[in-house]
């Protein structure tokens, strides 16, 4: 199997529903640059944060909190910048006051977002969410922002064993372009039920190099247990 984003995705995140019926996410780093490949995924409360190995300095656009979630709700973001929190609280409070989690509220936070300020590729902003409204029915959208387009958000229709996800780019390692919000977003088949599994599956099919170098930074699996605590797991190819 290889990742059906192609050789290059950037950045990129899958949600979905484990074989055993958890809702899940895998999240994966890749870089084309030594600058890019300098980050490790460490965990951190109720979260994961992409970071710099290695001695670099730190950059807003490749450093952030990738991962937010809360134990008792349940409810969990997942993005490629700095939209991660706006996400988290406001899905957050969306579950507290008891109204319905809709696409548009992740739409208009990767429009607030922006794609990134990276010329000439202008790379996208993509985030997911994680919640439900009521026990046994959870919720799980996906969202892209590309340069000069509105933000597109999809509602996902969980099956047991499938991911669906979106990345940043196309897949072209020597040009890399923003995905193109208009496209069906790529699924998964998953066979195992753990964030190890799913971190180690996103990283494994993601093997490729660009001038010699292995081009994965790191991956993140992450299941939802009946409890609504969620299980995570991290995979680095750097070390701090």
């Amino acid at each position: 199997m290889k990742n059906p984003n192609g050789p290059y995705p950037g950045r990129q995140l899958f949600l979905g529903l484990t074989p055993d019926n958890q809702p899940c996410l895998a999240y994966l780093v890749t870089g084309r640059s030594p600058a890019s490949r300098e980050r490790i995924a460490v965990a951190i409360e109720n979260g994961v944060r992409i970071g710099p190995a290695g001695g670099a300095v730190y950059d807003q656009l490749r450093h952030y909190s990738a991962l937010k979630y809360d134990n008792s709700s349940g409810v969990l973001a997942v993005s490629n910048g700095i939209q991660t929190e706006a996400i988290f609280e406001t899905y957050k409070l969306v579950h507290d006051t008891g109204n319905q989690p809709g696409k548009d509220y992740l739409e208009k936070i990767l429009d607030g977002a922006g794609a990134e300020p990276d010329p000439p590729i202008n790379t996208p902003r993509i985030g997911g969410i994680a919640t439900q409204t009521q026990p046994g029915k959870p919720v799980l959208i996906i969202g892209i922002k590309t340069f000069g387009k509105a933000a597109r958000a999809w509602e996902l229709q969980p099956a047991a064993g499938k991911m669906t996800g979106i990345a940043v780019y196309r897949g072209e390692l020597e040009t890399p372009r923003g995905t193109d919000p208009d496209s069906t977003p790529p699924k998964l088949a998953l066979n195992g039920n753990t964030a190890r599994y799913l971190a180690e599956l996103l990283f494994d099919i993601s093997a490729a190099s660009y001038k010699g170098a292995d081009i994965r930074v790191c991956a993140v699996g992450g299941v939802r247990k009946a409890n609504r605590t969620w299980e995570v797991f991290i995979k680095n190819i750097l070390t701090a």
